[in-house]
């Protein structure tokens, strides 16, 4: 008998754990041939990129990099691939739900509970979250007029812990199993006892892996917004995107110990016997889901703060006019801020708390509507006389006022309790989230890529296609989810993996069909990037400002040098790139030349990946009981982080010399876009 099929007697191999050659689903061709494919495209590319020799410069440049703006790049990069793995396991659940009608269809009940587990799992975790961290990553310190975020290469770990996460996520495809529970693994069915394999562990260890990586972002970007601003940058001259980047990133440091702790908990119930959330032992069921949504609807607004302050930049920008009610911005986004901690209830309206609670919680998820209400007004009044731009980041914005407003009203429903006692755990729910996710962070997130690509890359994206990605992508989520709407209002529950009302089934089929076309704005969004590149060329952005903006991003040059500026700005108003560039047009000349001074900038280095790989082993051995792995994955990772902190030479010099150099053809660059002389040489 082998050591892996040892432990199918019961036993435990020292060396393999549980880990056997069944816990790959042989028999399940879906998966298999899935992570195949996956597998095949990743050799692939790296296959490529070696023969091409690029992987020293992929390792140099992106891998060790602890550059914001590269690093904000790969968190957008490896959440555009993870929406293509979660968005895979939405159209296998519409598929499903639309011929399952008094039938099976072809996905068994296991496999579909996991795919919906992983689906939230997934887009919640290695979707919104990155992608929104991502944009505060490359943008922030840009906007600031500062070098680098407060710890640089902390942000590599987190990113590469972010990342590690993701990767457990996906090797649960197919070595094991992922949890059956739902994105949110509510005990009992958590417990040992129900959920005996290693689907739930896998969830616990990806997340409290990924976890600690966005602690360590979010106190990394509080400490840049509130200590590394440019000299002048008070806080009522901050950009708004820096404001409800504050906010997010304060709730962030504040919420995500509440899930790092709740998920310890039940780490612990199931590996060694501890009993907090079992009733019958003493614990309590409840506390899990007072904590876990202590946690989680102060997430929601983790992921849809950023995107509130994307569509003040976008708005203000393509209207031409600065956004109006700046001051009543600021104070709604920290009401937010602060109201976030106070409706975590609503979501658990039917579990007994009583009328009086019930009640508080169900006006206070009314009030903190009308923050984002009057977010909603101020961009309406931006707009309101501004020569409007209807470019694809401004048709992103216009979707998502429209979008988001129909699902904060379904919000405000749910905040009812007695409409909520009937809409509870239904597809009505899950069209709401959707609504406010889909039509307010991935909007967002689209937008805010769109609007900056070019600073990223030096070179704008196709707007044609850009625009039929936007249309297909509205228009399917508008046939995906209303038909929800109208099943959870006829009693359609969440998660059915069959039903037997034959009225659902025409609407499970638009919803189908509304998925598809969210399929096709995904492939215009795929051919646009290859069509601008391909294009470059053409779409070059030479000046640096390509959308005529309003903030610092836009002074830097495209792609920005890796020190973004040769000397930090002086702010002098709310609109600081603005009123510099008003300022040259009306004197028809640039500003005065700067005082040029060296200074150092951070080196490169393998810690955050060299983490990651040691986190991942540790993670993975702590899901199968590899316990010797478990002790060398710890050794590695606390080794790495003391060598890193023994290093002689954490930074390199650059000269003023070399400074002046560059920031020269910026000016030049300024001077050619604003049609004013050129400066002539000292």
């Amino acid at each position: 008998m082998s050591r892996l099929q040892s432990v199918e007697t019961g036993q435990i191999s020292p060396i393999f754990g549980k880990l056997r050659w069944d816990s790959i689903p042989f028999s399940e061709p879906l998966p298999l041939v899935a992570a195949g494919l996956v597998g095949a495209v990743v050799l692939a590319t790296l296959g490529w990129a070696w023969k091409r020799g690029y992987m020293p410069y992929l390792w140099k440049e992106w891998i060790t990099s602890v550059d914001h703006k590269k690093i904000g790049i790969m968190y957008c990069a490896m959440a555009a691939v993870m929406l293509l793995r979660g968005f895979s396991d939405a159209l296998l659940m519409r598929s499903q739900q639309a011929i399952a009608y008094n039938s099976p269809g072809y996905l068994p009940p296991e496999h579909y509970d996991q795919i919906f587990s992983a689906h939230g799992t997934i887009m919640i975790f290695f979707v919104a979250m990155p992608f929104m961290i991502g944009l505060m990553n490359f943008v922030l310190p840009l906007q600031l007029g500062i070098r680098d975020v407060a710890f640089p290469t902390l942000n590599s770990v987190s990113f590469w812990l972010t990342a590690a996460g993701a990767l457990l996520v996906n090797v649960s495809l197919v070595v094991g199993e992922f949890a059956k529970t739902g994105w949110v693994v509510y005990p009992p069915l958590s417990e040992l006892r129900f959920s005996p394999g290693v689907g739930v562990d896998y969830y616990l260890w990806a997340l409290q892996i990924s976890g600690v990586g966005t602690l360590l972002s979010g106190v990394n970007l509080v400490t840049t917004i509130l200590k590394m601003r440019a000299p002048g940058m008070g806080y009522t001259r901050m950009p708004m995107f820096c404001w409800t980047s504050l906010a997010t990133n304060l709730l962030i440091v504040a919420a995500f110990p509440i899930l790092t702790a709740t998920l310890a908990m039940l780490t612990l119930d199931r590996y060694l016997g501890f009993h907090f959330f079992t009733n019958e032992a003493g614990g309590n069921q409840m506390m899990f889901v007072n904590l876990i949504w202590a946690w989680g609807h102060p997430e929601v607004y983790i992921l849809i703060l950023p995107a509130f302050g994307i569509f003040s930049e976008v708005v203000s920008t393509f209207s031409g006019k600065p956004l109006f009610g700046y001051r009543s911005m600021i104070l709604a986004t920290m009401v937010i801020c602060l109201l976030s901690f106070m409706v975590w209830l609503h979501h658990f309206f039917t579990m007994g708390a009583g009328a009086d609670v019930n009640g508080f919680f169900g006006i206070t998820t009314m009030i903190i509507a009308v923050p984002t209400g009057v977010k909603v007004f101020n961009w309406l009044f931006t707009m309101y006389g501004g020569r409007i731009r209807f470019t694809t980041p401004m048709l992103w914005s216009i979707g998502f006022m429209v979008t988001f407003v129909i699902g904060g009203m379904t919000g405000v429903l749910l905040a009812v309790p007695p409409a909520d006692f009937v809409l509870h755990n239904s597809v009505f729910l899950v069209a709401h989230f959707h609504n406010v996710i889909i039509g307010g962070v991935l909007f967002g997130a689209f937008a805010g890529t769109t609007y900056w690509w070019p600073k990223a890359f030096g070179f704008t994206l196709d707007e044609t296609w850009g625009k039929r990605a936007f249309w297909f992508w509205i228009t399917g989520f508008y046939l995906a989810f209303m038909p929800l709407y109208v099943l959870g209002l006829m009693g359609m529950t969440r998660r059915l993996q069959h039903y037997d009302v034959p009225g659902w089934q025409p609407w499970l089929i638009a919803a189908g069909g509304g998925a598809l076309l969210i399929l096709c704005g995904i492939a215009c969004q795929i051919r646009m990037i290859w069509v601008s590149i391909r294009n470059r060329e053409h779409l070059v952005d030479a000046s640096g400002d390509p959308w005529d903006g309003r903030t610092l991003e836009w002074i830097t040059s495209s792609p920005p040098p890796a020190f973004n500026f040769a000397a930090l700005p002086h702010v002098e108003g709310e609109e600081a790139y603005w009123d510099i560039k008003s300022s040259a047009r009306d004197r028809r000349q640039l500003s005065d030349l700067p005082d040029y001074d060296h200074f150092e900038m951070p080196r490169n280095s393998p810690t955050g990946i060299v983490t990651a790989f040691f986190a991942t082993a540790m993670g993975f051995a702590l899901v199968w009981h590899i316990w010797w792995l478990v002790i060398l994955g710890f050794l590695g990772a606390w080794a790495t982080f003391v060598v890193f902190a023994w290093r002689d030479e954490a930074e390199y010099q650059v000269t003023a010399e070399e400074a002046e150099a560059i920031d020269r053809d910026r000016r030049e660059a300024k001077a050619r876009l604003l049609d004013i002389p050129m400066e002539r040489p000292a």
